[in-house]
């Protein structure tokens, strides 16, 4: 079976019209999986008797003349941030590599009701801090494209299963460009759903008010099945959206699509850009020129903060979000507990040695952000310009329907390359965190297929729509995708 060219949809019709049966294409991913990952490192841990035992449930409700959804039997990975019931959730990091979650994150069970199948867990960044998958707490993920070089991050595990042909598509989550950085990276689709339009429950947080979890599929045709099957009003996340707040999100009509103008922030534009993304960029805008679409030169003129604003606002929410593992409420390290004298002896042992380097940065810079006489100083005044960042889009939405911008400033960098310098490596997340800061939906598409193997390095574009404008951002990338 041509994996490869499998996609969601073709994988439905090829279901229903009986081609192959589910257990058969979950085989072949799992024998994928078993002699491609111990190269790329993707995943964390593999569901196969329960990934069989799900695809077997899908092919007996076609034996049995039963409808089924578009995501029956698909076979998915997890980023291993998200709940499984009765799975082991880590977050990549040491001090939950004992913890085994109690029920499923409200994605999961959406998930469950359109019987997906679950492949397993994929790597990340420990608890989703970082921009290259090399910040885990168990291994390094490598990109499939080239060994020598990073996946990008943190949802690195999940993009490069996708990649890979080791999962038909997967969950990440995304704070400041972690869906949609990763996916330029390896040349797959990644979008960021608008704040709120998904349930963030059983999702492990790491910045509150900037998380999000969304799909990573080869096509947007894909991402906007998967996006379709997870979004909702939840009533264990007071922050998701009320349905009667969210738009319509049915397809727009190809002449609808069409005269949708998509802007160009300028500011996106600077210097250091490395000459493939640009030359990409170029392709991608020339690409949409001949389908019709136009174009309008904007300004973002507060985007040039957003890099700093994110790196207080994040850090403060991580620094209160992590204060919960502490060696008591989840299992933590049993060593530590053997030689821990106190409770304040087993705080300081568990924190000390169960995270890794990054999470003790962001929690010591989130912790002084936070503190008395830098509160002020620091974390009210990145909030006060994330008011104005969010304005600028509002002003831009005024004049046009979609932004258009890179996602990265250069493909992806060799493994070790950024690992001792951080501000080097946050840099990755330049033009990625304004989303994320303003709320809005993004998506990343590869500017042309990339064939793994072929020397290539990928490089996607970004589209930014309007809150809850997703169908806007669907409907211009299955016509990129297309040629239409």
């Amino acid at each position: 079976m041509n994996l490869k060219g499998l996609t969601i949809k073709s994988f439905h019709d090829g279901l229903v019209e009986k081609e192959f049966s589910a257990r058969e294409v979950t085989r072949e991913f799992l024998d994928v999986i078993h002699a491609e990952d111990g190269k790329i490192g993707a995943y964390l841990s593999v569901f196969e008797d329960n990934a069989l035992y799900e695809a077997e449930c899908v092919d007996s409700m076609i034996k049995e003349g039963k409808k089924i959804t578009p995501l029956a039997g698909v076979p998915l990975a997890v980023k291993d941030n998200m709940l499984i019931k009765g799975t082991r959730t880590t977050a990549a990091s040491k001090i939950l590599e004992h913890y085994e979650a109690s029920y499923d994150a409200t994605v999961i069970e959406k998930l469950r009701k359109e019987h997906a199948v679950f492949l397993g867990k994929t790597n990340l960044d420990e608890f989703a801090m970082g921009a290259s998958t090399e910040n885990s707490g168990f291994h390094v993920t490598k990109n499939p494209h080239d060994l020598e070089r990073v996946p990008g991050g943190s949802s690195g595990g999940s993009v490069a299963a996708v990649a890979a042909n080791m999962a038909l598509a997967a969950l990440g989550s995304d704070t400041g460009g972690s869906i949609r950085q990763p996916s330029a990276f390896c040349g797959v689709v990644g979008m960021k759903p608008t704040y709120s339009a998904v349930s963030r429950s059983g999702l492990i947080a790491m910045a509150s008010s900037l998380d999000q979890i969304g799909p990573i599929t080869k096509t947007v045709e894909d991402a906007e099945l998967l996006f379709h099957a997870i979004r909702g009003k939840d009533v264990y996340d007071a922050t998701s959206a009320e349905n009667d707040i969210v738009h319509e999100f049915g397809d727009l009509p190809p002449e609808a699509i069409k005269n949708l103008k998509i802007g160009i922030p300028r500011e996106f534009f600077i210097d250091g850009i490395d000459s493939r993304v640009t030359h990409a960029i170029e392709e991608a805008v020339a690409r949409l020129k001949t389908l019709g679409f136009s174009f309008k030169e904007i300004s973002l003129p507060h985007s040039k903060y957003a890099l700093a604003v994110y790196y207080i606002i994040m850090p403060a929410e991580v620094s209160a979000n992590l204060a919960r593992f502490e060696g008591v409420r989840y299992p933590g390290i049993p060593e530590v507990k053997h030689k821990a004298n106190n409770l304040r002896d087993l705080y300081f042992k568990t924190r000390g040695e169960g995270f890794g380097a990054e999470p003790r940065r962001r929690i010591l810079l989130g912790t002084y952000v936070l503190s008395s006489g830098y509160y002020d100083a620091y974390y009210a005044k990145a909030q006060k310009v994330r008011r104005l960042i969010r304005d600028d889009f509002e002003d831009a939405f005024k004049s046009v329907d979609v932004i258009l911008a890179p996602v990265t400033p250069t493909p992806a960098f060799k493994i070790g390359e950024k690992s001792s310098d951080p501000l080097e490596m946050y840099l990755s997340d330049i033009f990625t965190v304004q989303a994320n800061l303003a709320g809005l939906p993004g998506i990343s598409i590869p500017v042309k297929n990339y064939t793994v193997g072929s020397g290539e390095l990928p490089v996607g574009f970004q589209l930014i729509g309007k809150p809850f404008h997703e169908r806007d951002l669907f409907g211009i990338g299955k016509l990129y995708q297309r040629g239409e």
